[in-house]
């Protein structure tokens, strides 16, 4: 099965222009320059986040609760300054488009899993809500058959619902399954099996 990306121009050179940090040499990429100004921004609330940490005192400014969380936001506006600023100097790349070089259809697809499995988590739980999840996300990323996307759902689902569960203890929303009284059906054949 062809995603629709390859019959994009730069699909072929996702993965291979990229060798370099940075992206394509002299070049911006599609969405750079905004990513840049969001760092900025992202960088200016957690300065006046950090900025609120326990008062500030001006003669004792080291010693003072905010001192590292200031200092790190700071140097984190700069860094993010410096990056708009050359990342605006460099011209646009005419050869990658918005779409497939930051969202491709992958990235789309598996968004729109993540906002249904968000959805779905509360109404029907854990288990059936992560098996649809796996599975639809297996089928569709690996592409290969049902029979192979449901053994990796169910093994992956059994794996992570007992590490969790059972070793951890972490209350996952039961829904539409009813967790608790499959857990006490095995204590008590465990139980009975040990006396």
């Amino acid at each position: 099965m062809i995603h629709p990306d390859e019959q994009e121009s730069d699909f072929t050179r996702e993965g291979h222009s990229d060798a370099t940090p940075g992206g394509a040499e002299g070049q911006r990429r599609p969405g750079e320059l905004v990513f840049g100004v969001f760092l900025v921004l992202a960088s200016l609330g957690l300065l006046w986040s950090a900025w609120g940490i326990g008062g500030y005192r001006p003669r004792a400014p080291l010693s003072w609760s905010g001192a590292i969380p200031v200092a790190t936001t700071l140097v984190m506006l700069i860094s993010a300054v410096i990056i708009v600023v050359q990342t605006a100097r460099r011209p646009l790349t005419q050869d990658e488009t918005l779409r497939v070089a930051v969202f491709p259809s992958q990235v789309l697809v598996i968004a729109g899993m993540i906002i249904a499995y968000a959805v779905l988590l509360r109404p029907l739980g854990f288990i059936p809500t992560s098996a649809l999840f796996l599975f639809f996300a297996i089928l569709y990323l690996a592409q290969r058959g049902v029979v192979f996307s449901l053994m990796i759902t169910v093994v992956s689902l059994i794996v992570v619902w007992l590490v969790f569960r059972i070793v951890f203890t972490v209350l996952m929303p039961p829904g539409i399954v009813p967790e608790a009284e499959i857990i006490q059906f095995f204590r008590n054949i465990f139980a009975g099996g040990a006396s």
